[in-house]
């Protein structure tokens, strides 16, 4: 069985509710970030980056958000969660996800995790002050390039949805009013009406 090393609210909550559209049988380990558990030997021996997610699988482990939500795509095909037979959209799918992993989510990290950039108190303050203004762009590029609707892709649900749905999330703590992104915001409703987000939800609590 398949076991998904998480800590809620991070991003491992996209790939936490990719599993529950795909009706895969799973478990959940949380990762006490609190105690700092992500650093100690315990999960860096499941994990040596000392992030979450961590996708225990029979052949291995499996890390970043990405490659664990294709994996999900692809060992569920039945699920429909993306173009498995369309190898140009699914690099769309990819295109988009990759996107979120390596400029959003770093644009986003910069404030809680400035320690990873700079020492210097003035850098790490100057790193926060400019994470509104970074984010705000990322997500004024996804309101209005990449978001078609009423998913990601268009009109069908795809991994890229949870993914944006997770890192949406975020904003209010990163200091941008999502009201600015009408799109974004409509997308983050249809998502909490979906019954694998609200048992996600539930289950991080």
């Amino acid at each position: 069985m398949l076991k998904l090393y998480y800590f809620p609210g991070t991003c491992a909550r996209a790939s936490h509710i990719a599993l529950r559209e795909a009706n895969a049988e799973f478990t959940l380990e949380r990762v006490d970030f609190m105690k700092a558990a992500q650093r100690g030997d315990d999960y860096r021996r499941v994990n040596p980056k000392a992030r979450v997610p961590a996708l225990a699988t029979e052949r291995g482990i499996l890390t970043e958000t990405p490659a664990i939500l294709a994996y999900v795509a692809q060992r569920y095909p039945g699920a429909e969660l993306a173009p498995l037979d369309d190898p140009y959209e699914f690099a769309r799918v990819q295109a988009f996800n990759n996107y979120l992993c390596a400029t959003v989510h770093v644009a986003h990290a910069h404030g809680p995790r400035g320690t990873r950039w700079a020492d210097d108190p003035a850098a790490l303050a100057e790193l926060k002050r400019k994470v509104p203004e970074t984010m705000a762009e990322c997500f004024a590029l996804i309101e209005s390039e990449f978001l078609v609707g009423p998913w990601v892709m268009g009109d069908a649900y795809t991994i890229a949805d949870p993914y944006l749905f997770t890192i949406g999330q975020w904003l209010p703590a990163d200091g941008v009013d999502p009201a600015r992104f009408p799109k974004v915001q409509a997308h983050q409703g249809r998502m909490l009406e979906r019954a694998a987000v609200q048992a996600a939800l539930a289950a991080e609590t």
